[in-house]
């Protein structure tokens, strides 16, 4: 098929995820990918700086991963995981749970972050009823979080106004402020100082029917990979536990090594009760999720009765092609060498990236999280939809660079791979796109931000 006839072919054919069909450009061509380099159709290259939409962590085609799922491919490609079980998962998550807080020891596989999440929320209350908690009836989710596509992570997300088409489908969600911080952000601790009255003030309330609160912890990502610091989320969870609530970290996109650490929990020193995982957990090859819980959880659903049970699962669960690029993905991950690129892409960002941009007078809140840098665009329409964003990618596109805002923020989230050289021709094109365009009013004062 001619690049043209794929293009004609997709446009009757295809319906893309988070796009305006009548006005988005036509979509890209990608015939192969290698390291943190996309090739295309035409031959050009294009350096993706997003991980594809954060899943790719060792960069494209990986061979040791490849190579682990045409073994596995061999061997086992699929049977039901009711009722039997294989190496590859079972391997997967022992060694899932040795990474984790020891308090994690429950391993429940299903398909992406949404199917994740919404597994930790229908654990969580059907572990209160179990119980005999039956006044538990509320979640508690946080300002800006976005946890999925699903019902339940629709509701527990609604503050980041993506759903407003579907709210009809949506149950009610307690929604309490996040204390987002900045490089340089000499107002923080008034902030979280505040955010975490608010809760206290919600908690007074409302504690003894709440059953779980949901957190993307760190940084929240769709809303704009907004950061907070690990001090406020001990804070938080600190509060939670005090009124027996289950702690759910969505770490979906924070987790294998994103956040430097290995996951968010670690580098705050948090253990959730829940913990969601996927996007980087196959390495960005096959759809794979996990949610990981506690014995004591674990146990609330072992019964003679069936109606005890969790009733729950999915065609493809513990897939064993996916476990299988899972496991390869996690020695690729402990190796040095990567936990030294991790450190290295972050130094990169606190000092060459942040040296070249943080001062440019269109860049509010220049952040940055383990291999996560991020800044804002000063424009009169901030948020998802501003006007500002459809520029910006159009200069990165003639860049070849796969940089995707969220709006006026912008972020780069690269795989582990990505070189120093790489990393300072992202700079290059940021800067261009920014000087492309127009000037902006004078910086506001600090506490005028977020």
């Amino acid at each position: 098929m001619t690049p043209a006839d794929l293009i004609r072919t997709d446009a009757a054919h295809v319906w893309h995820p988070f796009t305006q069909a009548m006005t988005a450009p036509e979509p890209v061509p990608v015939v192969s990918g290698k390291g943190a380099v996309l090739t295309t159709a035409d031959g050009r290259e294009i350096l993706d700086l997003i991980s594809s939409w954060w899943v790719n962590l060792h960069g494209h085609a990986h061979p040791a991963i490849a190579a682990a799922i045409a073994r596995q491919a061999e061997t086992l490609e699929q049977v039901i995981f009711a009722g039997f079980t294989h190496e590859p998962a079972v391997t997967l998550a022992s060694r899932l749970c040795g990474l984790l807080p020891d308090a994690l020891t429950k391993v429940f596989f299903s398909d992406n972050g949404s199917t994740a999440v919404e597994v930790s929320m229908k654990m969580a209350l059907q572990y209160a009823r179990n119980r005999g908690e039956h006044q538990r009836t509320r979640y508690l989710a946080f300002d800006g979080g976005y946890h999925g596509d699903t019902v339940g992570a629709m509701s527990a997300g609604v503050s980041s106004r993506f759903f407003e088409a579907w709210k009809e489908m949506l149950f009610p969600v307690d929604v309490l402020p996040v204390a987002a911080t900045w490089i340089d952000d000499e107002a923080i601790g008034q902030r979280e100082a505040e955010a975490l009255s608010a809760l206290d003030a919600h908690l007074a309330q409302h504690g003894a029917q709440t059953l779980a609160a949901i957190i993307e912890p760190l940084v929240q990502g769709a809303c704009g990979m907004r950061m907070h610091r690990p001090q406020f989320l001990r804070g938080v969870v600190e509060r939670l536990r005090a009124h027996g609530i289950l702690v759910i970290f969505d770490e979906v996109m924070t987790g294998f090594g994103r956040m430097g650490d290995l996951f968010a929990c670690l580098k705050a020193a948090v253990t959730p009760d829940f913990i969601c995982l996927s996007k980087g957990l196959s390495g960005g090859f096959l759809p794979m999720a996990a949610t990981v819980t506690t014995e004591a959880v674990y146990d609330a659903f072992r019964d003679e009765r069936l109606d005890r049970a969790f009733l729950h699962g999915h065609s493809f669960t513990a897939n064993p092609l996916g476990c299988a690029a899972a496991l390869a993905s996690l020695d690729l991950l402990l190796d040095p060498a990567c936990t030294a690129a991790r450190a290295r892409i972050e130094a990169h960002h606190r000092t060459h990236l942040a040296a070249r941009l943080a001062g440019h007078p269109l860049v509010r809140r220049f952040r940055v999280t383990g291999t996560i840098a991020a800044f804002d665009v000063e424009t009169g329409d901030g948020g998802y939809t501003s006007s500002v964003a459809p520029a910006l990618r159009e200069s990165f596109t003639r860049d070849n660079l796969l940089i995707r805002p969220l709006g006026n923020s912008v972020y780069l989230l690269p795989p582990y791979c990505v070189s120093d050289e790489q990393l300072d021709r992202a700079g290059d094109g940021l800067e261009r796109a920014l000087n492309s365009l127009s000037p902006a009013p004078q910086r506001p004062a600090a506490s005028d931000m977020f």
